[in-house]
């Protein structure tokens, strides 16, 4: 396949943007130069010539020398328009913009066809794992029957820090923010938002499933209390912050929740910005992908993969959405958790299926039970910020109509 040289319009200058230029100047063999980088400040101090920045868009969008456009700005609504105008134009995008690829899913593959021109996303999805080119190609023909992992870096270093070094939630938070894995704003990763957005993307690689973030459920970290890290501590667990889906008969399902995690749990020692992907495929079985999910390097790197394909004329195909269209995405689905909760917060125990243990104390009650997921969904006190959820260790997860277990306890 014969390669071509690449000329790249880069929108953003920050942690990422740096580490793509870094990473790009020190690639050998890979032809694609830097022309123009488009920012917001152009006041901030900068390790390259001015003659490099611009804060006009029109001067990347516009320019008939730029071939590719690399989107990798935090603003997920202006990146939108970015990207759309780029693809209306004729130039190939790279972007590692996860909410705005997810949130704007079937217009953005309706526009490539329209167009004819690609757009590849690989740094939306765990840095430095190639995840989405794996499920395009490596996967495409076999069938899959879940896949599970840690798909955000900053919650599982602020986790680490928790567990490893008995740091305070806050002072880890702030570590993760000072060394650039967690955002001024870390609401999209401690909420489990930016883990969402990255399992809608997966969803459609995985399943041929195009679901919208509302659709999905996402519980964070970020209610989790001294209590439960000690009572996490005290049985030998530990807490990640998991993302799962999977597949049975013609339904998929996927949600983001914390989960408590033993010591014989493929996840109890991924540590810090570390990210893993769990595949279970119907002929391939268990395969286990292992990388740091944050950081300026990773997720340059990652876009740089994309870069790279580009110049080998590489797209997406979106095989198994065009092998089979007919699953459905459900929230029909229950499963085992711990919550606990502060005296003066109710809680509805005629929500839980089942419930198999209660405390009640001075300060702190928890219960462990079954719970449907679309309840938990619809309930208010599940949103009260001194209650917490968390997946019991050997939580499986039965699809409600059909009370059929799905998880392995092997691969939970």
């Amino acid at each position: 396949m014969s390669k071509k040289k690449i000329r790249l319009g880069v929108f953003g200058f920050g942690c990422v943007g740096q580490g793509l230029y870094h990473v790009l100047e020190q690639t050998k063999g890979l032809e694609a130069e830097i022309v123009k980088i488009c920012i917001k400040n152009p006041s901030k101090e900068r390790e390259l010539p001015s003659s490099y920045f611009t804060t006009q868009k029109e001067e990347l969008l516009n320019d008939d020398k730029i071939d590719v456009i690399v989107e990798l700005i935090d603003d997920p609504e202006a990146a939108y328009h970015i990207v759309k105008e780029a693809l209306q134009k004729g130039k190939g995008v790279v972007t590692a913009n996860k909410k705005m690829v997810a949130e704007n899913f079937k217009e953005l593959i309706f526009l490539q066809n329209q167009y004819n021109v690609p757009l590849l996303y690989e740094g939306s999805c765990c840095a430095s794992i190639p995840i989405i080119r794996n499920l395009e190609e490596y996967y495409d023909n076999d069938l899959l029957n879940g896949m599970d992992g840690i798909f955000n870096g900053s919650t599982n270093y602020i986790l680490s820090k928790i567990f490893q070094e008995n740091k305070a939630f806050e002072s880890a938070l702030k570590e993760a923010q000072e060394n650039g894995f967690a955002e001024t704003d870390p609401t999209l990763d401690i909420e489990g938002f930016d883990p969402k957005y990255k399992l809608c993307i997966i969803l459609a690689h995985a399943f041929g499933v195009f679901v919208k973030p509302e659709q999905i459920a996402n519980f964070g970290i970020h209610k989790i209390s001294p209590h439960d890290i000690l009572f996490a501590q005290e049985k030998g667990l530990k807490i990640k912050l998991v993302s799962k889906c999977r597949k049975i008969g013609d339904k998929v399902f996927g949600f983001v929740a914390p989960q408590f995690v033993d010591k014989d749990h493929y996840l109890f020692n991924v540590e810090n910005e570390f990210n893993s992907v769990a595949v279970e495929g119907a002929f391939s079985e268990h395969q286990l992908f292992v990388g740091k999910g944050a950081g300026s390097y990773p997720t340059g790197s990652a876009v740089l993969s994309d870069i790279s394909a580009l110049t080998y004329n590489y797209r997406y195909e979106y095989k198994k959405h065009n092998q089979n269209t007919s699953l459905q995405f459900s929230n029909e689905i229950s499963f085992e958790v711990y919550v606990s909760w502060s005296n003066g917060t109710k809680i509805n125990l005629d929500d839980f299926e089942e419930i198999s243990e209660k405390f009640s104390g001075a300060k702190i009650n928890y219960l462990i039970g079954r719970i449907k997921l679309e309840t938990l969904r619809k309930t208010e006190w599940v949103r009260s910020k001194d209650t917490s959820l968390i997946l019991t260790p050997g939580s499986k997860v039965n699809f409600v109509e059909e009370k059929e277990d799905i998880y392995d306890k092997d691969f939970v």
